[in-house]
């Protein structure tokens, strides 16, 4: 029941955020944005969720095949010694 009411939560969080972007693009009138600014825009999208993609797969990689492990051993004194 919980996980249900977060994905309705990060659903409607979802939609609030995109109804709230398209009032302010609509509000903003007769601006344009030139061929270049749509690749600009478009790039920086690709780039920004490439960027966290690659990010968050490091993380699960680190996690998945025990780097991580080590670190969180209350015996770790960089002697390698258990007590």
């Amino acid at each position: 029941m919980r996980t249900v009411l977060l994905i309705l939560f990060l659903v409607g969080l979802l939609l609030g955020t995109l109804a709230f972007g398209g009032y302010i693009w609509s509000q903003l009138g007769d601006v344009e944005i030139g061929r270049n600014g749509w690749i600009a825009l478009a790039l920086g999208t690709l780039l920004s969720l490439g960027l966290g993609g690659g990010l968050m797969a490091l993380v699960f990689y680190s996690s998945r095949s025990g780097h991580d492990d080590q670190q969180h051993r209350p015996w770790n004194d960089g002697t390698g010694d258990q007590p």
